[in-house]
């Protein structure tokens, strides 16, 4: 297979991710096979330019069983896996996963190059090579292995990152059946941090009465509430508890919300020419059509991603318009742009913000923009409140919509989501529009002029 440069690579990106051309098309045109380009497409999603630039790593052990606890409890595909860590070669964790289910955590050190030094003659009390003694040592050594990491992976499922404290539970469990000097040789934690667990978990649980009560409220409401929802149910019952102590026994207790509106998290390198922050968080607008704000959030439902992009009116928080997509490719903003300039007057000043996302540095849309003499303001880099009228707008969506109804495919989810738009624009009342929905305020206010 010929070798590619790195702007071999973005050239093919880019023709990707302008929706123009599917993933075999460009890989025939580039002499190479599909899954190569969908390698370097979801590198550049994760990482940017950086990801081909990297040099060679010799990654540590602790690494290695990140990478796989992660793929284990996500759920993740091979390639998505190697793509969101930046691993060259997604073959590597093939062959890190069947070391560890072989041979354990010992055959994930990196082999050291050169000749292998000459054994030593045996010490006093160890056993020859290939007898039936040391087979037995080496079975007995690999059952505690196999023992060990089951019980972690386990953990890991319920609440993410394995803990030194979740080690020492795991060694704990275990000491009845392997030596505990072994097994914390294996769980790579010092006999100081085992022992004070031990001392402590005999303790009483001094917040078993909030963990029951946390329990309650989660169960109640089959899952939807996060813990900052807890924590505000729990004030109303007269607890007052700081929200990250709710966090971390919620995490604990292995509870977290069920279903989630993502954030999609577009890439903000260089792509192409960022703008001002013109609108510097003043979301008062005078008229309609005077300032907009975008953004794209993304769905996971029945296994599926579903990216939306709306635009949304700072005037009265009325959704102009939206598109949904399966890919977060550029025509989803382009459609909803060629869509939200029907509503334009050659009277009207716009300013539209977004943040720094590529769809926004891309000369498609800012040629789009200057066409229509609209100004482009864009949030600083990382900073989520320059644009927080479109935040809660997605939080609203959240807990009105995508917690309140049962879909029964992405087809039904798309119909429920063009009702509940055409809902919160024409009859969800707020109180700052003088109690009105945002059509009727806008319309009040035009009759008005």
């Amino acid at each position: 297979m010929a070798k590619f440069t790195v702007e071999d690579k973005l050239e093919a990106i880019h023709r990707y991710l302008n929706g123009n051309e599917s993933f075999a098309c460009i890989a025939s045109s580039m002499g190479t096979v599909k899954s190569e380009v969908i390698k370097w497409v979801q590198l550049y999603q994760h990482h940017g330019t950086e990801a081909f630039t990297k040099p060679y790593t010799a990654y540590s052990v602790q690494f290695k069983l990140d990478v796989l606890n992660y793929m284990n409890e996500q759920g993740t595909s091979i390639r998505e896996t190697a793509a969101r860590f930046n691993i060259s070669s997604h073959s590597s964790l093939n062959r890190w996963k069947k070391q560890v289910e072989l041979q354990g955590v010992d055959a994930l050190e990196s082999k050291k190059k050169g000749r292998p030094a000459m054994k030593k003659q045996n010490k006093k009390g160890t056993h020859a090579e290939g007898s039936v003694e040391a087979l037995q040592v080496e079975l007995e050594r690999l059952r505690m292995e196999n023992a060990y990491f089951k019980k972690v992976e386990c953990l890991s499922s319920k609440q993410g990152k394995i803990t030194k404290q979740d080690k020492a539970q795991v060694v704990f469990e275990l000491r009845t059946e392997f030596p505990v000097k072994a097994l914390l040789t294996l769980a790579g934690i010092p006999r100081s941090t085992y022992y004070y667990y031990v001392k402590t978990n005999n303790r009483p649980d001094k917040h078993s009465e909030l963990k029951t009560w946390i329990q309650t409220i989660y169960h109640e409401h089959k899952g939807r509430y996060g813990y900052r929802r807890i924590t505000d149910e729990l004030k109303n019952m007269g607890h007052l508890v700081n929200h990250k102590k709710v966090q971390r026994l919620m995490k604990e207790l292995g509870l977290k919300s069920m279903v989630r509106l993502k954030k999609y998290r577009s890439y903000k390198g260089k792509v192409g020419k960022t703008a001002p922050n013109i609108l510097d968080r003043n979301f008062q607008a005078e008229k309609p059509n005077q300032k907009w704000v975008t953004d794209i959030t993304e769905f996971q439902l029945f296994g599926e991603k579903l990216y939306l992009s709306p635009m949304l009116d700072l005037f009265n928080g009325e959704i102009v318009t939206y598109t949904i997509d399966s890919r977060p490719r550029y025509p989803l903003v382009s459609k909803m742009l060629e869509q939200a300039f029907t509503r334009l007057t050659e009277e009207d000043k716009l300013l539209i913000h977004s943040d720094q996302g590529w769809h926004y540095q891309m000369s498609k849309y800012q040629h789009a923009l200057q066409e229509k003499n609209i100004t482009q303001s864009m949030s600083r880099k990382g900073n989520c409140y320059d644009n927080a009228v479109m935040e809660n707008f997605f939080g609203i969506l959240k807990s009105e919509f995508l917690y309140m109804q049962e879909f029964e495919s992405i087809e039904h989810f798309k119909q429920e989501l063009a009702k509940y738009i055409d809902y919160y624009n024409n009859k969800r009342i707020k109180a700052k529009l003088k109690g009105l929905s945002p059509v009727q305020y806008r319309t009040q206010t035009l009759l008005a002029a």
